[in-house]
């Protein structure tokens, strides 16, 4: 019997048009095993609403079109049951589909579908939200707010935005609780990542695993300048658990404790929350397609990480002579915008 197969869209995620893509799944998708459709998202919350149809209605698999947050929209609709997740990226960071090494090409994304290999794989809830990638507190979720209120897309955007508020971002202080006990730090941000990345390659957590039944925590403590271009330089190169900034640690369950309410976030999604965090793991909790491919084909960094590199390593020159905050933002824009060729 053939499979069936929902292709749920969001034609607004990202920067770059999805005009192209059914055309391309009508001449790729393999039409001996699938029987399938594609349904554009309307509105926010609509990918939910069709993957929860489309499960109810036993469809075999749902694939969402779009970003992170498609593709959080999607999954939570169809966690502890038998539909699978299918991914093709098409957003602005693409953290989950990086971590898993899917191809980054649409056409490709889709003979991945084709093949079909089935993983069942863990995702966390932070106070009641599904995260599949990461989630967190403090400066992270701060920027996940200030890049959804400038209602850009993009790269260039989030880092405008991590620019501008990271030189006046103050650190608070937590209270975490884990099967080993209470500890308090003051820290920039804390994340638990059930992946890897946030996007971008950007790595979080370079040692995450989705298929270990554990969360890696983050605890990234408070740094000045002189600090930010290593740190920066440690993500895109997936060494940041070596840096003597960062306190990491697994876990299952977390209570994160803080002086007074504020944002968190949900695979880069923003949403305010109280002073008390709950934050757990789901073991083998969602089925997603992987790459059967991907250890033979590691994938080489994009043109964003090695701009990234690149960009840190002028910052590092160029940040002793930059005394006030608005010169450091027009220097650091300058270098960006010349890096990334806009």
């Amino acid at each position: 019997m053939k499979r069936k197969i929902v292709f749920i869209l969001n034609p607004i995620s990202g920067t770059n048009s999805k005009a192209g893509i059914p055309k391309l799944i009508e001449k790729t998708i393999n039409k001996d095993l699938f029987d399938y459709e594609i349904i554009p998202t309307e509105y926010a919350g609509h990918a939910s609403k069709i993957a929860t149809e489309a499960k109810e209605r036993g469809v075999n698999v749902v694939v969402a079109v779009g970003g992170d947050g498609t593709v959080n929209e999607v999954a939570r609709a169809i966690v502890h049951s038998n539909t699978a997740l299918g991914i093709i990226p098409c957003g602005s960071g693409n953290g989950l589909a990086r971590h898993l090494l899917l191809p980054m090409n649409i056409r490709k994304a889709i003979e991945v579908i084709n093949k079909c290999e089935i993983h069942d794989l863990d995702y966390g809830i932070i106070n009641g939200y599904p995260f599949f990638c990461t989630c967190g507190m403090g400066f992270d979720a701060f920027v996940s707010m200030k890049f959804a209120e400038s209602g850009k897309r993009g790269p260039i955007s989030y880092v405008e935005n991590v620019l501008h508020e990271g030189l006046k971002y103050k650190p608070e202080t937590y209270e975490i609780q884990d099967e080993n006990g209470t500890t308090r730090y003051r820290a920039f941000l804390i994340s638990c990542a059930n992946a890897s990345q946030y996007g971008n390659n950007a790595y979080i957590a370079p040692q995450a695993s989705m298929s270990d039944g554990l969360m890696d925590v983050i605890i990234m403590e408070p740094f000045d300048m002189l600090d930010a271009p290593q740190i920066s330089i440690d993500m895109f190169n997936k060494t940041l658990n070596k840096n003597s900034k960062i306190k990491t640690f697994k876990c299952k369950k977390l209570h994160i404790h803080r002086s007074k309410s504020g944002v968190i976030h949900y695979d880069g999604d923003p949403v305010m929350s109280g002073e008390d965090i709950d934050v757990e793991l789901q073991e083998k909790g969602i089925k997603i397609i992987v790459n059967p491919d991907a250890n033979k084909n590691l994938r080489k960094p994009n043109a964003l990480q090695s701009a990234a590199s690149e960009l840190f390593n002028e910052i590092n020159i160029v940040r002793e002579d930059i005394t006030k905050q608005g010169r450091h933002i027009q220097a650091l824009s300058k270098i960006l915008q010349r890096k990334l060729n806009i």
